[in-house]
């Protein structure tokens, strides 16, 4: 991003120049889909897109934000006139919300807040599977490091982004988003242990291109069979008897289920692709240590099929979307990312051909569901950090 027009808004707004311009990125999960909560693992990767905030501190309580994006992205214009004091938050609504989220579980962590005025603005697609509000609460959380001294800390600062998704705005997401947000690295992906939060950078195969297909249809109302799906996890585990799918391997999987399986029929799906799938991303870091890209596109393809299937979050225009790359001579293998029922498709395709897969499919898409899809070919970027002082 040119930051020019950033300080340039900064300075129009605010009357000075920004002390500071921090970032974080949004994501794509490469494999491990709906493993997050299911204590499992993951294998996110940063992408080129972002949030970025200019701001300068104050010196009492007091923040105020203006978003450039504030048209498409809350209910109104919060803008300069939108200070919230961080002794007295109250919960409201808007994109505002996540960072006062951020701030409520800061404070609660011991850390001694300063307040700054800031613009923000990004472009990770919303409601695309991409994790634009991660992005916002790692970048407001990298904004009150910077301005209140504290050490940033990527593993601590996932878990209150997390919970202050969870308990502030109340959406019951996994860990996933905020620490691929917080803690990637350029030119990798990030395989993550969900339960005990360990990690380790995976490289991204030589010559390999992740392009992000959107098929530019939105999740909607979908709380309802999220949670739904969550509850048979949970019941499969029961069953099993274990504390969560993590904990049940392939083999024991099919032995059980062989041997007395009174499992409910649905419980059953999921279960089954929440243990395949937890597989799949073992394997699937082991495929890029080798740098096996012919061996990773399968296990995406594989992915998806489950998720289709088994898990049953896809829609008619993921299945399209990702039926029209997985056609394409250059294209290794292709996915639904994200938490599904409609966003974006993820896929792993010859560097030196991305230009002309995305051109292809972009065509059998529209040929074959008459829409129009968003195509991203994206590069691996760093975490949340600071790119100007």
């Amino acid at each position: 991003m040119d930051t020019k027009n950033l300080e340039q808004s900064f300075l129009t707004h605010f009357n000075t120049k920004p002390e500071f311009i921090v970032r974080a990125p949004g994501r794509v999960n490469l494999i491990g889909e709906h493993t997050d909560y299911n204590d499992g693992f993951v294998l996110p990767m940063a992408i080129d897109r972002a949030v970025w905030i200019a701001l300068s501190p104050r010196t009492d309580s007091q923040v105020r934000i203006h978003s450039l994006d504030s048209s498409n992205a809350v209910e109104s214009d919060l803008g300069s006139d939108s200070a919230f004091d961080l002794h007295s938050l109250t919960k409201g609504k808007g994109w505002a919300e996540y960072i006062k989220g951020v701030a409520y579980q800061l404070q609660n962590a011991g850390h001694n807040l300063r307040g700054f005025d800031a613009i923000m603005t990004g472009d990770v697609p919303r409601g695309a599977g991409l994790s634009s509000s991660a992005a916002v609460e790692l970048a407001a959380a990298r904004a009150f490091a910077v301005v209140s001294g504290f050490e940033w800390d990527a593993a601590q600062m996932a878990r209150l982004a997390q919970k202050a998704e969870n308990e502030w705005v109340g959406v019951n997401c996994g860990i996933m988003d905020q620490m691929a947000s917080a803690a990637c690295k350029a030119g990798h992906a990030l395989f993550l242990d969900c339960r005990s939060l360990e990690y380790q950078l995976a490289p991204l195969p030589h010559g390999t291109a992740v392009v992000i297909l959107d098929t530019s249809t939105r999740r909607g109302l979908v709380d309802s069979a999220y949670n739904e799906r969550r509850n048979q996890c949970e019941e499969a585990a029961r069953w099993f008897g274990v504390k969560a799918l993590r904990d049940v391997s392939v083999a024991e999987f099919e032995t059980r289920t062989k041997e007395n399986n009174d499992l409910n029929a649905n419980a059953f799906k999921r279960a089954r692709h929440i243990v395949t799938e937890n597989a799949r991303v073992l394997e699937a870091v082991e495929a890029m240590k080798q740098n096996d890209i012919k061996k990773l596109g399968e296990l995406f393809n594989a992915s998806h099929n489950s998720l289709r299937d088994d898990f049953e979050v896809t829609n008619e225009a993921l299945n399209q979307i990702v039926a029209c790359a997985q056609e394409q001579s250059n294209c290794y293998g292709a996915r639904m990312t994200g938490a599904g029922f409609g966003g974006c498709a993820v896929a792993l395709v010859r560097e030196e051909h991305a230009e002309e897969f995305t051109n292809a499919v972009s065509a059998a898409y529209r040929q074959r569901s008459g829409l129009e899809a968003s195509v991203y070919v994206c590069k691996a970027s760093d975490g949340a950090d600071i790119i100007q002082r």
